[in-house]
């Protein structure tokens, strides 16, 4: 979200208050001279010119004023003080946890430019902590289910190993399981550490120039067990290229990009990477055959900790995408997702 410039002065919230004052004044002064003229034409008042009498007059007037002015503030402070009060109800539900909260306000204050400036920015910070609070219980029901099951898995097959009479190829199968499970809890928590990194870094640091071609086939090598375990065929289609970037950070985000694609490939398909180059950088895509994303999905995909597949059937704990936008976004380019009739493309696009 681009932060709005700070303003040192609400020159229309000022004007409000004082022409709130000067109207209850103006008013107070009004009534105060209709009541003295009132009373001078009636005779009950004499102004003369000997010092009781005008003393009599200034008290006269300094009673009127007092009592017309507190009867007028009375009158128009409830009607006055309808936003403050409001912006105080709207702030305690709030910082009670109800972040569903909103300002909205009606003529005559919606038409006021700082107090719409106070309603879109209340609104646009509850919407904001509404949608952490969301993320924040996906994190705890996802993740946390995430870190159980292989947990689980290991302490089940932990147990199993200690009986004596275990045949050897069982053994080996449970010390296997045990292995990819260990693999598994550590990438998640890999992820986690990345994400945090990357989340506090705001300026990409380490750049140098390093072949990109060759990046993403040393990517796929190191993911290989994963797509022959799935007889997928890797398709490569791109010449040398070479990029001024983050090499380890890139790195991350084609591994992420790579292993989804293979994760959630049809088996006996192909996964496709192609680079591009026009005059304003590198694209990048990576796609394969697979299951449709939902349409309700694909705002969220690149969400901390969001798994469009709410029944965790699938390995991951939705970070490797929201780490791949957040370094992308720290290299000034873009990523995009398009999926339909079973296939899926991610494009990444690199300016430079």
């Amino acid at each position: 979200m681009k932060k709005k410039p700070e303003r040192k002065y609400r020159i229309s919230l000022a004007l409000m208050f004082s022409g709130m004052v000067l109207a209850i004044l103006l008013l107070t002064s009004v009534i105060v001279a209709v009541v003295v003229f009132y009373l001078v034409y009636q005779g009950t008042l004499k102004i003369g010119d000997n010092e009781l009498n005008f003393g009599s007059f200034i008290l006269v007037m300094t009673l009127l004023s007092l009592g017309t002015g507190f009867v007028i503030y009375g009158s128009t402070s409830r009607f006055s003080l309808i936003p403050i009060n409001r912006i105080l109800n709207a702030i305690n539900k709030v910082a009670s946890g109800d972040y569903s909260a909103r300002l909205t306000f009606k003529t005559p204050f919606a038409k006021i430019p700082t107090i719409n400036e106070l309603t879109n920015s209340f609104n646009a910070m509850a919407y904001q902590l509404e949608a952490n609070k969301v993320v924040h219980t996906d994190f705890i029901n996802n993740f946390s289910h995430e870190f159980k099951t292989p947990i689980v898995s290991i302490a089940g097959f932990a147990r199993l190993l200690r009986r004596e009479d275990l045949p050897k190829d069982k053994r080996d199968e449970y010390l296997q399981i045990i292995e990819e499970e260990s693999t598994r809890l550590a990438q998640m928590a890999t992820n986690v550490l990345n994400l945090t990194k990357v989340e506090n870094q705001t300026i990409l640091s380490d750049v140098t120039e390093y072949n990109l071609s060759e990046q993403i086939r040393h990517c796929f090598l190191m993911l290989e067990s994963k797509w022959t375990k799935k007889n997928l065929e890797p398709s490569l289609l791109f010449d040398e290229y070479k990029i001024q970037a983050n090499e380890e950070l890139l790195k991350q985000v084609f591994i992420n990009l790579i292993d989804n694609a293979i994760k959630f490939a049809y088996e006996n398909t192909v996964i496709e990477v192609s680079i591009n180059k026009n005059a304003k950088g590198l694209e990048v895509t990576v796609s394969n055959d697979g299951d449709t994303i939902p349409k309700e999905s694909m705002d969220r995909i690149f969400d901390r900790f969001y798994q469009s597949d709410a029944s965790h059937s699938t390995e991951g704990n939705g970070v490797g995408l929201a780490v791949a936008k957040k370094i992308i976004d720290l290299h000034k380019g873009t990523i995009e997702v398009k999926s339909e009739n079973n296939h899926t493309v991610f494009t990444v696009f690199l300016p430079g």
